[in-house]
C-alpha cells in the first residue's frame, strides 16, 4: 500500500496517476496506515506559493542503480529534489507538469527504471502531436517538446508522431462541420473474460430478454436519428460486449432498423465486432454480409490454448482459425484481430507463437493491447484467487508485435493508453493500406461528435468553436437501461439543444 498525504488535494489525481504508472494495481491510502510501504507527502505552504514534495520510506530499502540513459531533466530534478516547487495558479498545466516531473524523478530513483511514456499519463499521446502540428511545430520541435516536457522515450515519441501523421492523412477528407458517427452497444457476451471491465453480461442469462433490450435500443436509435437529421453519418460501429452474441434473426432485425432509421448513403465504414469465435456462425456472417457490413473483428486475444482456458474464453484456437477462414471465404476483405500482450502466465515465446499464427492468417489489421487490470475486472476484484498468476508485459514483447505488423505490411494508424497497463505501455492499431478504422481514430482524437446508443455507452458532442466535449452517459445496467431509456434520450437532447443555433438544434 502507498500513502498519499496532501494538505491540498488540487494535484492529487496527477500524483496518483503517476504512481499508478509505476505501481499498477497498487492500492492507495490517504491517511497513515501500518501496511504502508512508503508515503508521498505534498505540502502547500500557508501562503499557497510553494509545493514541497518528498517520498518517505516506511521499510528498509536498498535503492537500485539509476538507468544509464537517464534524461538530463530527471538528473536536474534529483539535484534540486529538496527545493520546493513554485505554484502558479494562473498556469495550472505548468505547475502540474513540474510536480509530476519532480515525482517522476523521485520514483526513478526509488525503482531504478524509466517509464516508456515518462510523466505522460493521459490516454491520447497523438492528440498532443496533432495539436502541436496544428500550431505549426515541426516534427523535430514536437519531439524535443515531448522529451523536455514529459521525458518520453525516443521510441514512443517516434510512434506518436508517425501515428498522428497517418491519422491526419486519413482524416483529411472528413467533413467535421456536417459529419458525425454512431456507436451502438450490445452488452452481451458468451462469457466474461478474466480481465474484462466492459459493460457485458452472459448471453445465456439474458437470451429470453434480449428482445426487450432491443426494443429499448430501437427507441433510443429512433430518437438519435431525429436529433442528428441534417448531419452526414460517416461511420457506424457495433461494439459491446459481443454483438454476434445475438441470434442471426436479431442481428438481421437490428441492422434493418439501422437502415430504416438512418441515412447510410454517405457512410464510409460499417463495423461489427464479431469478437468471440464462440459467437460466430455462417448464418450470422451472411447476415452481416447481406447488410453491407464493411469491417469485422474476430478477436482471439491470444493463440495459446492454455491462456484462453485460463482467462475464461470458451473457444479454441482452431475455432479462431476456422471462423477467420470462413469469413474470408464469404468475401469479408477487412478483418481485424485483437491481441493482448501481458496476459497471465504468458512469456515472450508465447507472444512470438501467437504472432506467427496470426501472420499465417493474414488479417487486414491487428489491434495490440497491453493488459490493463481495471477495478471491475475479476483479476482485480478477486486478487486473492489470482495472486499467484504471473503477469508480465515487456518492451520486447511490444517491439515484437510491432515488427510482425510491419512484416505484414501494416502501419500504426491509431494509438491510445489506459491506466493500470502492465508495463505502462499502450494500445496500437495497425492496418494495411486502405484498411484503417476511421471510427477508432475519431473516438480517440475527439474530432467529431459521436452519438451512442445502448447500455453503458457514452455520447460525445463536440463544441468545435469552444474546443470542448460534452458527454451524455447511459446507465450500464441492462435492466436499468430498459426502464430508463427515455431518460437516456433526454440526456442527449439537453446537450444537443445547448448548442443553440447549430444544426443539431
Amino acid at each position: 500500500m502507498i500513502e498519499i498525504l496532501l494538505n491540498d488535494r488540487a494535484y492529487e489525481q496527477d500524483i496518483r496517476e503517476l504512481l499508478m504508472a509505476f505501481y499498477p494495481g497498487e492500492t492507495f491510502a490517504y491517511e497513515p496506515s501500518p501496511d504502508t510501504e512508503f508515503s508521498v507527502e505534498g505540502i502547500i505552504d500557508k501562503g499557497r506559493e510553494w509545493f514541497s514534495l518528498k517520498i518517505i520510506s516506511h521499510r528498509q530499502q536498498d535503492f537500485p542503480e539509476l538507468p544509464p540513459d537517464l534524461d538530463e531533466g530527471v538528473e536536474e530534478e534529483l539535484a534540486h529534489a529538496e527545493e520546493p516547487i513554485k505554484v502558479d495558479y494562473d498556469n495550472r498545466t505548468e505547475t502540474k507538469s513540474r510536480i509530476k516531473g519532480r515525482l517522476y524523478a523521485l520514483l526513478v530513483l526509488r525503482t531504478g527504471r524509466l517509464l516508456p511514456w515518462g510523466t505522460l499519463t493521459g490516454i491520447r499521446p497523438t492528440k498532443i502531436v496533432m495539436t502541436k502540428l496544428g500550431e505549426g511545430m515541426s516534427q523535430s520541435e514536437i519531439a524535443s517538446y515531448m522529451k523536455r516536457t514529459y521525458y518520453t522515450s525516443h521510441q514512443k515519441i517516434e510512434l506518436a508522431i508517425k501515428t498522428a501523421l497517418y491519422e491526419r492523412e486519413l482524416l483529411g477528407a472528413m467533413d467535421y462541420e456536417n459529419g458525425c458517427s454512431l456507436y451502438i452497444g450490445i452488452p452481451f457476451c458468451p462469457t466474461t473474460c478474466l480481465y474484462c471491465s466492459f459493460t457485458s453480461y452472459p448471453i445465456e442469462k439474458w437470451k429470453e430478454r434480449t428482445g426487450l433490450y432491443l426494443e429499448a435500443l430501437y427507441h433510443e436509435m429512433g430518437a438519435v436519428a431525429d436529433q442528428i437529421k441534417g448531419k452526414t453519418l460517416d461511420s457506424v460501429y457495433f461494439g459491446g460486449g459481443t454483438p454476434t452474441s445475438l441470434s442471426a434473426e436479431e442481428l438481421d432485425q437490428l441492422l434493418s432498423k439501422l437502415e430504416e432509421l438512418f441515412d447510410l448513403s454517405h457512410i464510409k465504414e460499417l463495423t461489427v465486432e464479431a469478437g468471440r469465435p464462440d459467437s460466430i456462425t455462417r448464418e450470422k456472417l451472411m447476415t452481416l454480409k447481406n447488410h453491407g457490413v464493411t469491417r469485422i473483428s474476430i478477436n482471439p486475444q491470444t493463440m495459446q490454448q492454455r491462456t484462453l482456458d485460463l482467462i475464461g474464453r470458451r473457444h479454441t484456437v482452431d475455432m479462431v482459425k476456422n471462423c477467420f477462414l470462413m469469413a474470408r471465404d464469404m468475401g469479408f476483405d477487412n478483418i481485424n484481430m485483437d491481441l493482448i500482450v501481458g496476459l497471465p502466465q504468458e512469456d515472450m515465446e508465447d507472444v512470438r507463437d501467437t504472432m506467427e499464427q496470426i501472420r499465417a492468417l493474414a488479417p487486414d489489421s491487428i489491434t495490440v493491447h497491453s493488459l490493463a487490470v481495471k477495478r471491475a475486472a475479476r483479476l482485480n476484484t478477486m486478487k486473492e484467487v489470482y495472486k499467484d498468476l504471473k503477469i508480465v508485459g515487456t518492451q520486447e514483447m511490444i517491439d515484437l508485435t510491432a515488427k510482425y505488423a510491419a512484416d505484414m505490411g501494416m502501419e500504426p494508424y491509431y494509438l491510445y493508453r489506459q491506466k493500470n497497463m502492465a508495463g505502462n505501455f499502450e494500445n496500437v492499431g495497425y492496418a494495411r493500406p486502405g484498411k484503417a478504422c476511421l471510427y477508432n481514430i475519431l473516438i480517440m482524437e475527439e474530432q467529431q461528435t459521436i452519438m451512442a446508443c445502448g447500455a453503458g455507452t457514452t455520447t460525445k458532442v463536440l463544441y468545435r468553436e469552444e474546443n470542448r466535449i460534452e458527454r451524455a452517459e447511459n446507465v450500464k445496467d441492462v435492466g436499468q437501461y430498459m426502464e430508463r431509456v427515455e431518460e437516456m434520450v433526454g440526456r442527449k437532447r439537453r446537450i444537443l439543444s445547448s448548442l443553440g443555433d447549430s444544426i443539431y438544434n
